[in-house]
């Protein structure tokens, strides 16, 4: 009997490098052996897929780790599938280079990606008890938004991360480098969530055995890295392949793999320095499959 599997990532390059192994892309069938799963990928932005996860959607998505405290009852966290910031991370950008302090005067404005996001939630530890104010602007409108001077400053995420340059934006922080300053520890950004009826639904041993094909189409299409980027490249909105290269490098690596006690640290003291500041509730401890 065949189980129909729904995944759900962003439409960004990184996330489609990890998954496409899982999946009939091209009338052949998947690349990797999936057993009784048949896997169907889901593309919306991570915003959307943030909302879609306190619904329950999709039987594994991608969500925001500063959204995880909500769908905790639902979801379990996968060790593998992850996007951490190994000193780097969102930038904070503005049209010309000023202070932090005069940006968090209670005056300016921020746009950033979506409320539930870590890219917000970041962005408010680092405020502290300093004014932060924000407004959400789709991800990719995030740059013109700031360059038209409708916001004082923005938090880019994604590909924005590497061609803030070319719209005339200086980096006023980053946010990943910030917080291994601050921490010793990557920044958590993404994580890939399995529903937790998963084993109730198509049986015993079904969470395992699905997290392990999570694992093998990371490391299938990490082995095929050249078709892996041609397959990327697709969702790299104007960015070309060099650029592209760099990008899916810079989240899909060691971390992608298995968060490890690293990893797994910083996600606690992302959630809870996040919740100090009032950006998520409270969560004691986390589970990963």
């Amino acid at each position: 009997m065949t189980h129909k599997i729904t995944l759900a990532h962003s439409p960004d390059p990184d996330d489609a490098f990890m998954w496409w192994p899982l999946a009939d892309i091209d009338g052949t069938g998947p690349s990797i052996d999936v057993g009784e799963f048949e896997f169907e990928l889901v593309m919306q932005d991570i915003e959307s897929l943030n909302g879609a996860s306190v619904e329950g959607l999709y039987d594994i998505t991608a969500i925001s780790i500063a959204n995880y405290p909500v769908v905790a009852s639902t979801y379990q966290l996968t060790a593998c599938g992850a996007s951490l910031g190994d000193g780097y991370g969102p930038k904070i950008v503005g049209k010309e280079q000023v202070s932090l302090d005069l940006l968090f005067n209670g005056e300016c404005t921020f746009a950033v990606p979506g409320l539930r996001t870590s890219a917000l939630a970041a962005l408010r530890i680092l405020a502290g008890e300093r004014k932060c104010n924000w407004k959400v602007v789709d991800f990719t409108e995030i740059m013109d938004c700031v360059s038209t001077g409708e916001c004082d400053a923005g938090v880019v995420i994604h590909e924005g991360q590497l061609t803030h340059e070319e719209h005339g934006l200086y980096e006023l922080c980053d946010l990943g480098t910030w917080w291994q300053g601050e921490t010793g520890l990557p920044l958590p950004l993404g994580g890939n969530a399995m529903k937790r009826d998963v084993d109730e639904r198509f049986g015993e041993g079904a969470t395992e055995r699905i997290s392990q094909l999570l694992l093998q189409s990371i490391e299938y299409a990490l082995t095929n890295r050249k078709k892996s980027l041609a397959w990327a490249l697709q969702w790299g909105r104007g960015i070309d392949l060099a650029c592209t290269d760099e990008f899916v490098e810079m989240y899909v690596n060691k971390w992608t793999l298995d968060f490890g006690d690293a990893g797994k640290q910083a996600v606690l003291e992302f959630l809870s320095r996040a919740s100090k500041v009032g950006a998520v509730p409270a969560i004691q401890e986390l589970e990963f499959v």
